[in-house]
């Protein structure tokens, strides 16, 4: 280093030392959206929503859990009123307040942000600490959560005019509000030229030129004076004029400029804020060079650089240590706002390596294969603590290591050598230890593997756990990484490892994406082994380093990775921890990224394994398109390896990453890895996947906890891994402690794991030389007793006794004629009571210090518990600590004392701690809670008190007599000792600060005049514990006498009196009057004198939820405390809303039963309708009966009317059950069914009507013709009739009134214009019957001519009922819901989303249209069930033609995507990507299920928006055909049996699976019990087998019957989630599914057995199809097609242009196989 640069840094620091300046922007608490800010919107008076924090915050004495961030410079505790209300007064604010800058601020039209984020970062809760501590020193304060609120560059508020121009004067300032569970501290921060305006106008100034200033501060608000007052609360002012705020940034208050802080809040007692007193005063100073020195000052002299490194061959790494030291200071050194720069990746000159020079010689003392250049190793030294203690006169043996630094192998001096008699502790305990001639080695026992110091059972999965630190630069942004929790999950049986760090910031979680080697370790780690082959945890156990260096292309950056093992915990759990330092390549939010499989060659060498390889990913991202990028990886492993034993003869391995799924959830902030590996000898993977074994494919079915043991050829057994039970494809933990099969010897207890146990030694006793013996501890050999005791050694503790002529503890002795005795001393001497002076065996001894006190922690030699004491010895509650736990440090502040021991404290105050002579001590037990029973020490008298300590009268005993047993229910409380007690609701029973408690008298009674002991003021009460109005008296002033007569009006009273408003006092007619009793208060049953309504009440008057009663219903118990409302009685009350409890007129009000349930039968009281409900209140179909007719007993069970008995039944409403003249009445058959012909009685006519009784169109007859058979079948109906006919919705079949019906014409089509009947709107309608915009006219307007074009102008929708129910609820949760509160999800067009949950949550279920749960499918899974929408999305323009457009020749792949059926050729199994086309467009529609018929060539489906079964030709040209329209609400999943010319269908709504012809006809039920939530369908047509699924939550299963519906059984139950999708394999001859839920494709023989796994990462599979060797799936989570081969080897994906869910796949081969 040159003399001018020292000159100019010896200059800098002495400038620095000496210079005080304001804070700079940079330098206040960092903030953004990159830190996870939430930005304020902009706007002249804009409040946040509600923010919830995580935990409460003490602001003054109260505990606050929301706060809302303004944009007037200010933080309140609740929602703010309008600025107008508070921005131009003075202070204090009549609502809570934390003002910085209060001040009219405004933030439109950009001018300035708002930032606000709470957060729990240690970064920001130590440098908040360490401000708290610089401003008040003697604090002791450690916050644990923190909240940040930022206004940068805002704006003054100005009225623009043309005379005048806005000002460009902004200010930065912010604020930070640093909190633990007991204190609030607040920080204001001005930084240097942050403060540019100091006050702003008035709205309302009236042209006068006059400026407020800002008001900076903290006000409490107004708080509850008494009953109904309220009085203005403490405040603090840190400016008034505006001078006091130009010294905001010019001074500050803990040492440094435009700093201030302030103690704002304490749980215990608070009254006013305080501030820090180190006040400092900016003085500015000129810009100084600041000598920044570059790492070539010192490395070309320091570190020579070997030029060989910088071979490609060889591996080059970064020092965390030294990585970080240099992003710290690119970032101290970077300004707010400007990127730090990157660290150099030129070359690795600037990473130094070690000294050769600093390394010891070399000592080779056998031949090693030779290491790789530059390879890091890491020495790992002997465990000195494992080594047994020497007994004297013994040999000690001195165990030499010499490091040979170029090989990295450490060797044993063969003199000295290690054995395993004297070091078998080191290796694992399901390990055997061998001695060799240089020393020993571990080696795992058979059943588990492992490098013999740590070893796992085979065949068992594992975790992981550990945490990621570091620091990354994204593009140009620093992002620190601060211990984030990382997770892994191994299945080792099929090599599968999956990798969470959960809490990784957004920035850095997209970016970390591709960085797959983080959760590779573990898939090497633990990958499925081929054979003559060993995975990592074989070889280098749970103790090691891995180093990684990646680099990416084309942008060079580099990032180093550091992953240190250090052992496994005590559950057999790897620990890892995780180092980043670096720069990454930034990828765009919401982007994928996806990484194809590939190969790492291993490089095997003693103590140090190597690998590198580059590696492609591509990103795909809505910004970028799609771009492929490449990293090189390159890596170290090194770990302590035994030399002494056998070299494996492993020198290259072969991993294979077979499947790579990385994912970032922003929303959970998580970011995953899923990687499949295998490892084998190099080219292992070559052989034809046919030949390979299940065990080594990963395809075999056994348990995760079971190991794969190959057999011959596909041959293969599942044999549970050690620790586990069972046949292998199902095994269970065996509880080796319940079960006896533990290896613990004496002294130890036994600790279940997984899989496994482990021994635990009792207190006193550790594990001997052997690791597994518990032996005695000589705890006397450590001389723990006094100079003057003599120690005695016991087993699993020790005894120390003063020696003769000294008395003492043993701990601290003092001669016998000193001090007298102190109370411990003589309870543990009175405790050793046998001569020889030794304690009782098992009696615990209590431990006394110096002056003969308690020592604070006690301790129990026999059972090891430890707790702290007081002064006198007694436990301090919440201190035990069971033996082998950490003892809690009962010097630091426990809980504060309780009532009880306060009292019993203040009575001891002898110097000695004895009591005073004859004095009453309470006792007080563990809580610290008096003690039921209290007994005077020298009188003998026992009485029992409450939990306030206060006598109970008449408990009271004289000595010699009997006691009163405490425990047993004495009197009750009285009303005013609940009321006390009430108020006493601390857990540790002290009052709440400043609160008011009443004086109750010896019968409990409320005393006459009570005072609060706060204020002073005094009052007096009645028997109710009431104030007497007029009777308080303010403190000083003398008091009224309470016990003379006269009283004023109770609020009872003054409520009654006051609707007597009349001359005569006679009330207003109809009005509720209260009654009140003799004392003037509330009856606690009030009556309705008109309406004949009954309640209860409470003291107030109001009425106690869930006890109203109709008149002559029996009325409630007032006096027994109440129950919350039932459905039914919120229901009921909920339509009785009037303010006089009047029901609204004509509205059904429901009648609940005693229980407050819904009674069987309800009646309308308006109507005369009667029905019979279910406990839901629901109706139950076919019980309604008209008025004057014979009711239906609701208790008897029976058929209920069908739809054409209570068609008919309906109609006939008079007594006789004579018809309405003139009506017609349908006519039903003996089953209850309309009659295929129905006839008009009065007019003649007859009509043919289908199963739904809706007239069949074209079969009308007048009188006097011949009628149509109509057992023939007609031509189906259109897509009018069945419009028209579906609104004919009421079940008498008469239009719902005001509804608008479409008219058809003679040929079933839309008539080209239509008019709504009610309203008399007109417009014209397509082929569709969809209006044509712009054309609506209306009534009494000419009608525009419907067969000329119309020129289309902007229309607006109404609000849905989605839309309508959100925005009324968000109106109910004022704007603030919670994740307690249901929000509805509505789509882009308004209609309910399928899927609804609570918040963000997993707790989800589907609906239908109108928002109606679907049963069955609630779940509170990661996996959101499978719900599909049911109302289509809106009709795009133009439509395409609706008729089929073929698909070419060869076999294709036909999907159904909601409004299209696709077709996707197959160019023999290959899906032809580029000739995929829409074979048929269905707008309106959502096909969902769908099947082939090969024999006509026709498509059928299912569609869920128009519940409707067609059918289309493939041929050029053909249009769809409608075959069942009736009675399907939600046809699913379909299948043809091409054989039986029958079509099967399932119905998720009603749960049936139904059946038909082809044609539609004769269609019947199947099933339609036992179904939850039915799904797919399929046939097997050569063996007349019927297939479906079921994926109901709570016990999803796939069931099998003959086609017939006979034999009907449960094929599947066991290990399935969500089964989609269902096929049926003619080659295998299995029953195929894919499952959402478990993410795997099984497959299982017809007859139960055989079920094997063939694909085990599926993401979200919604319906299959098998053809030739491949399986094809819609999948919801690509919005694709996947093609996966049966042998697993192959796949494929095809993603339509038009992304959406994809639901029903089949294949239409050109003739049937």
């Amino acid at each position: 280093m040159t003399w001018d640069k020292i000159a100019v840094l010896f200059l800098q620091l002495l400038w620095t030392v000496h210079r005080v300046t304001a804070i700079h922007r940079h330098d206040i608490y960092p903030y953004g959206m990159l830190y996870g800010d939430v930005a304020l919107q902009e706007g002249d008076d804009e409040t946040s929503k509600v923010i919830t924090l995580t935990k409460p915050m003490y602001f003054y004495e109260a505990s606050f859990t929301n706060l809302y961030v303004a944009t007037n410079g200010i933080i309140s505790t609740q929602d703010l009123p309008m600025e107008k209300q508070y921005v131009d007064d003075g202070f204090p604010t009549d609502f809570p307040v934390i003002a910085p800058f209060l001040a009219d601020i405004d933030t439109s039209k950009g001018k300035g942000s708002i930032f606000y984020r709470q957060t729990e970062s240690p970064t920001v809760l130590k440098r908040a600490e360490a401000d708290v501590k610089r401003g008040f020193p003697d604090a002791t304060f450690t916050p644990t959560h923190a909240f940040i609120a930022t206004w940068e560059n805002v704006s003054a508020y100005e009225e623009v005019t043309r005379s005048s121009r806005p000002s460009n004067r902004v200010n930065t300032f912010q604020v930070v509000l640093a909190y633990n569970e007991k204190d609030t501290y607040a920080l204001f921060l001005y930084p240097e030229d942050g403060l540019q305006f100091f006050g702003t106008r008035p709205k309302e100034s009236y042209n006068v030129e006059i400026e407020l200033p800002a008001r900076v501060g903290f006000t409490r608000g107004e708080l509850s004076y008494f009953f109904f007052s309220r009085t203005e609360g403490p405040y603090y002012s840190v400016t008034s004029n505006e001078q006091s705020v130009k010294n905001l940034y010019q001074k500050g208050n803990i040492g440094e400029p435009g700093v201030w802080l302030f103690h704002v809040g304490n749980r215990y007692s608070f009254q006013n804020v305080v501030p820090a007193q180190h006040e400092v005063v900016s003085t500015k100073a000129p810009p100084v060079l600041v000598a920044v020195f570059s790492d070539e000052d010192y490395t070309e002299e320091e570190y020579p650089i070997d030029p060989d490194f910088q071979d490609p061959t060889t591996t080059e790494f970064l020092e965390p240590e030294q990585d970080s030291s240099l992003l710290e200071r690119l970032n101290q050194e970077a300004p707010l706002g400007q990127s730090p720069l990157q660290p150099s990746v030129s070359g690795p000159g600037e990473f130094p390596q070690p000294d050769p020079r600093n390394l010891p010689p070399e000592d080779v003392t056998q031949p090693q294969r030779p290491l790789p250049k530059h390879a890091i190793l890491q020495v790992y030294p002997n465990r000195v603590k494992d080594v047994p203690p020497h007994n004297s006169g013994g040999q000690v043996f001195s165990v030499e290591e010499r490091v040979n630094f170029e090989s990295g192998v450490i060797h044993y001096s063969t003199d000295n050598k290690e054995t395993c008699e004297r070091f078998q502790q080191q290796c694992s305990q399901n390990a055997h230890c061998t001695d060799y001639p240089t020393g020993f080695c571990c080696h795992c026992n058979s059943g588990f593997y492992g490098n013999g110091r740590h070893c796992l059972p085979n065949g068992a999965p594992h975790r992981v756990n550990g945490k990621v630190r570091g620091t990354v630069l994204v593009g140009g942004t620093v992002v620190q990484l601060d211990s984030i929790d990382l997770h892994a999950y191994i299945v080792v049986g099929d090599g599968r490892a999956y990798t969470a760090i959960s809490e990784v910031p957004e920035p850095v979680g997209w970016a970390l994406m591709p960085v797959a080697p983080i959760g590779g370790l573990f898939g090497w780690l633990f990958a499925l082994e081929l054979p003559n082959s060993l995975n990592g945890f074989s070889i280098t156990g749970a103790e090691f380093t891995r180093r990684a260096d990646v680099t990416f292309y084309p942008g060079n950056q580099r990032l180093s990775i550091v992953q240190t093992a250090t052992g496994l915990d005590t559950q057999n759990y790897l620990n890892v921890d995780t180092h980043l330092q670096g720069s990454v390549p930034f990828i765009p939010p919401g982007a994928t990224v996806q990484m194809e499989p590939f190969k790492d060659t291993y490089q095997y060498y003693p103590s140090l394994i190597t690998s590198s390889s580059v590696r492609e990913f591509t990103v795909v991202s809505a910004e970028k398109g799609t771009e492929t990028l490449t990293f090189q990886v390159r890596q170290n492993i090194t770990y302590r390896d035994c030399t002494h034993g056998h070299r494996r003869g492993l020198e290259t391995q072969e991993l294979r990453m077979e499947r790579i799924f990385v994912m970032y959830v922003k929303e959970e902030r998580i970011l995953r890895y899923a990687i499949t590996n295998k490892i084998g000898p190099l080219g292992a993977g070559e052989t034809e996947p046919e030949n390979v074994n299940p065990c080594y494919s990963g395809n075999h079915d056994c348990d995760t906890t079971a190991q794969c043991v190959p057999g011959e050829g596909q041959l293969f057994s599942c044999q549970c891994a050690t620790g586990y039970s069972g046949d292998g494809r199902n095994c269970y933990d065996v509880d080796e402690c319940a079960e006896g099969l533990s290896s613990c010897g004496a002294h130890s207890h036994c600790v279940n794991l997984p899989g496994s146990h482990r021994c635990q030694c009792e207190g006193g006793f550790e594990f001997g030389f052997d690791g597994r013996t518990c032996q005695d501890v000589d705890e006397c050999r450590d001389q723990p007793c006094h100079a003057q005791a003599l120690c005695s050694n016991v087993p699993g503790s020790f005894h120390c006794q003063c020696q003769p002529g000294y008395h003492g503890d043993g701990f601290q002795c003092h001669p016998q004629n000193g001090r007298p005795k102190t109370q411990c001393e003589q309870h543990r001497d009175s405790l050793q009571s046998r001569n020889d002076g030794v304690p009782r065996v098992g009696a615990f001894i209590p431990e006394c210090d110096e002056e003969g006190q308690y020592r604070p922690q006690q301790c129990h030699g026999s059972t090891g518990h430890c707790w702290c004491v007081d002064s006198r010895g007694q436990e301090r509650a919440g201190t035990r600590t069971p033996p082998g736990t950490p003892t809690i440090n009962c010097y630091e502040p426990g809980r504060l004392k309780t009532q009880c021991e306060q009292h019993r404290d203040s009575l001891q105050s002898g110097n000695d701690g004895v009591p005073r002579v004859g004095a009453f001590i309470p006792e007080c037990d563990e809580e610290g809670q008096y003690r039921p029973q209290q007994c005077h020490g020298s009188t003998g008298h026992c009485w029992c008190v409450d939990s306030r300590g206060q006598e109970r009268a008449g408990t009271r005993t004289p000595p010699g007599t009997s006691r009163i047993n405490c425990d047993e229910s004495g009197h009750p409380k009285t009303q005013c000792e609940q009321h006390r007690d009430s108020l006493q609701s601390r857990k540790d029973g002290v009052p709440l600060a400043g609160a008011f408690i009443p004086q109750c008298d010896e019968e409990g009674q409320y005393r006459p005049q009570q005072c609060h002991g706060s204020t002073g003021h005094c009052w007096c009460v009645d028997s109710r514990g009431q104030e007497r109005a007029g009777t308080r008296t303010p403190p000083g002033t003398p008091r009224i006498n309470c016990d003379e007569p006269g009283r004023p009006k109770t609020q009872c009273e003054q409520h009654r009196d006051s609707l007597q408003n009349g001359n005569d006092g006679v009330p207003r007619v109809g009005a509720f009057i209260p009654q009140c009793d003799e004392e003037g208060q509330y009856r606690p049953q009030q009556c309705h004198g008109s309406t004949g309504h009954c309640w209860c009440v409470d003291s107030r008057g109001q009425e106690r939820a869930g006890t109203r009663t109709p008149p002559g219903t029996p009325r409630i118990n007032c006096d027994e405390p109440g129950r919350p409302k039932t459905q039914c009685e919120q229901h009921r009350d909920g339509l009785q809303n009037g303010n006089d409890g009047v029901p609204r007129v004509g509205a059904f009000i429901p009648e609940c039963d005693e229980e407050g349930q819904y009674r069987p039968q309800q009646c309308h009281g308006s109507t005369g309708h009667c029905w019979c409900v279910d406990s839901r209140g629901q109706e139950r179909a076919g019980t309604r009966t008209p008025p004057g007719t014979l009711r239906i007993n609701c208790d008897e069970p029976g058929r209920l009317k069908t739809q054409c008995e209570q068609h008919r039944d309906s109609l006939q409403s008079r007594n006789g059950d004579v018809p309405r003249v003139g009506a017609f009445i349908p006519e039903c058959d003996e089953e209850g069914q309309y009659r295929p012909q129905q006839c008009h009685g009065s007019t003649g006519h007859c009509w043919c009507v289908d199963s739904r009784g809706q007239e069949r169109a074209g079969t009308r007859t007048p009188p006097g013709t011949p009628r149509i058979n109509c057992d023939e079948s007609g031509h189906p109906k259109t897509q009018c009739e069945q419009h028209r006919d579906s609104l004919q919705s009421r079940k008498d079949g008469v239009p719902l009134a005001g509804a608008f019906i479409p008219q058809c014409d003679e040929e079933g089509q839309y008539r080209p214009q239509q008019c709504h009947g009610s309203t008399g709107h007109c417009w014209c309608v397509d082929s569709r019957g969809q209006e044509r915009a712009g054309t609506r006219t209306p009534p009494g307007t000419p009608r525009i001519n419907c067969d000329e074009p119309v020129i289309v102008p902007p229309t607006q929708r109404p609000e849905t009922v989605c839309e309508r129910w959100r925005a009324s609820l968000l109106q109910q949760y004022a704007g603030q819901p919670d994740s307690r509160h249901y929000l509805p999800q509505c789509d882009s067009s308004g209609e309910f989303n399928p899927v609804q949950c609570y918040g963000d949550s997993s707790y989800c279920w589907c609906v239908d249209r109108n928002g109606r749960e679907v049963p069955g499918t609630r779940s509170h899974d990661a996996v959101k069930p499978a719900c599909i929408p049911t109302v289509a999305p809106p009709t795009m323009r133009p439509l395409p033609r609706p008729d089929v457009t073929p698909p070419p020749a060869g076999t294709s792949l036909l999907y159904a995507q909601g409004q299209q059926i696709g077709v996707l050729p197959l160019n023999g199994t290959q899906m032809d990507k580029q000739r995929s086309s829409v074979l048929l467009a269905l707008h309106g529609s959502i096909v969902v299920g769908i099947d082939y018929d090969c024999r006509e060539r026709k498509v059928y489906w299912t569609d869920l928006a128009g519940r409707t079964i067609s059918r289309a030709s493939l041929e050029p040209g053909s249009e769809s055909e409608i075959i069942i329209n009736t009675a399907l609400t939600s046809p699913e999943g379909l299948a043809v049996d091409v054989a039986r010319r029958r079509l099967f269908w399932v119905d998720s709504t009603p749960d049936k699976i139904e059946t038909a012809n082809l044609d539609g006809s004769d269609r019947r039920v199947l099933f339609d019990t036992d179904l939850v939530n039915p799904r797919a369908i399929i046939v097997d047509s050569p063996t007349g087998t019927l297939y479906w699924t079921d994926w109901n939550r709570e016990a999803p299963k796939i069931e099998s019957s003959s086609v017939d519906g006979q034999n009907r059984r449960v094929l599947v139950q066991d290990g399935i989630g969500l089964p989609n999708a269902l096929a049926y394999d003619s080659t295998t001859r299995q029953v195929c599914w894919a499952d959402a839920g478990t993410k795997r494709l099984e497959c299982i023989s017809p007859n139960g057995t055989g079920r094997r796994v063939v694909h085990s990462n599926l993401n979200y599979p919604f319906s299959m199809v098998s053809f030739a060797n491949h399986y094809y799936y819609t999948d919801w989570r690509r919005d694709g097609v996947v093609a996966l081969s049966r042998d697993n080897q192959s796949t494929d994906e095809y993603l339509p242009d038009q992304r959406s869910h994809l639901y029903g796949i089949t294949v239409a081969p050109p003739h049937c196989l």
